[in-house]
């Protein structure tokens, strides 16, 4: 039962995510006035066609063989397989002003921003279990070690370090930090953006104190280790009795859930940049294997992790969806750029050959996240 359970998550999450990204493609479009030819889920043959609206509007709702991604197909006059009437004209994607078409390519990676949040605020509204910020004892010769922290303490309040460290960190502004996973994501945005903090922390005996971390405190990115190690701030374990709720009204959650996705976008970003300066392992690229696994897993716990991994892979794919790399979202803003600071665009035999380069390197990025994934599930 667990392949079949694995194989439907997988096939749910692409089928959710997918289709609220292209949605997004879709419904920027239609407010643009841009007339939508195809809304395709998968790629491949057509397995099921669906028309809807008049002769001269009507969109194919198309679901294709390959179930992994999907498009949104416009009516294009660069398009050399498109005959266009004067009549449609007007609804021409490549005749809208730019800052329209821009919007529209956009619109698909905000999609999954916005269904990210939307995810985070359910688990939110309905309650989502949560560790408590208890800290264990940290490891010898780490930072917490070296400021004192000991087991049992717990990790209460949050700011970053002010331009003056050591000023005034007493006083207030703290941030409540609610739940071991705010205080990881917290330290996470920290360490990438190499910005020192201050923790407000309540002992077992009730007292309070602050711990002060500077930046060069703070463990430089490396793929071989472990920077949570490094720093010693890890969590408690705890049983069952000790988990805490955290249960929003709907505008805090909302607004709680907002927060945490910008903070994950940072994070995240900073995480693909160091893929380029070596900080970040291109041994972490995870494939459809690694993304299957994960969905199984996550759905067998429960509907909040299902609806957590969703929020997450949604984010990623929004990011990923805006490197300005030929053929994704991110490279058609490159050439609105462009073409806002040239006054032209580019030419369609050049954007042609930025495809296949673009192509090329996806091909390469997926047959590399391909073979990390068989790695991890054969040879360790």
């Amino acid at each position: 039962m667990h392949p079949l359970i694995t194989l439907l998550a997988f096939i749910a999450t692409l089928g959710i995510l997918v289709t609220f990204h292209e949605f997004g493609h879709y419904l920027a479009a239609r407010c643009c006035g841009v007339r939508v030819l195809r809304f395709s889920l998968g790629f491949g043959k057509a397995i099921f066609t669906y028309r809807f609206g008049g002769n001269q509007n009507a969109t194919e709702w198309v679901i294709a063989s390959i179930p992994l991604g999907g498009y949104v197909k416009l009516l294009d006059g660069r398009d050399r397989q498109q005959l266009i009437s004067e009549i449609d004209r007007t609804k021409a994607f490549d005749l809208k002003p730019l800052w329209q078409r821009s919007i529209i390519v956009a619109a698909g990676p905000l999609a999954n921003f916005v269904l990210a949040i939307l995810l985070f605020a359910a688990i939110y509204l309905r309650g989502a279990p949560q560790v408590p910020s208890f800290l264990q004892a940290p490891p010898e010769n780490s930072v917490a070690a070296r400021l004192d922290i000991q087991a049992g303490d717990r990790v209460i309040g949050w700011k970053e370090l002010g331009a003056t460290p050591g000023a005034n960190e007493e006083e207030g502004g703290f941030d409540p930090i609610l739940s071991w996973n705010a205080l990881r994501w917290n330290l996470q945005d920290a360490i990438t953006a190499r910005q020192g903090f201050v923790l407000e922390v309540l002992a077992p005996s009730k007292d309070i104190y602050i711990k002060v971390i500077q930046k060069a405190d703070l463990p430089r990115l490396d793929p071989d280790s472990d920077p949570f190690l490094t720093l010693g701030l890890l969590p408690a374990p705890i049983s069952a009795d000790g988990m805490q709720v955290l249960k929003l009204g709907p505008v805090d959650a909302l607004v709680y859930a907002g927060k945490r996705v910008w903070q994950i976008t940072k994070v995240s970003t900073r995480m693909m940049l160091g893929f380029l300066t070596g900080n970040t392992s291109f041994k972490q690229l995870g494939g459809p294997l690694s993304i299957a696994d994960m969905a199984g897993k996550s759905v067998q716990v429960g509907w909040q992790p299902f609806l957590g991994f969703l929020a997450l892979l949604s984010i990623s794919i929004g990011l990923l969806n805006l490197v300005p790399l030929p053929m994704l979202d991110g490279g058609q803003l490159l050439y609105d750029a462009w073409e806002l600071v040239s006054g032209k665009r580019i030419s369609i035999s050049m954007q042609e050959h930025f495809q296949k380069i673009g192509f090329f390197l996806l091909i390469s990025m997926s047959l590399l996240a391909l073979f990390n994934d068989l790695q991890r599930y054969f040879l360790s």
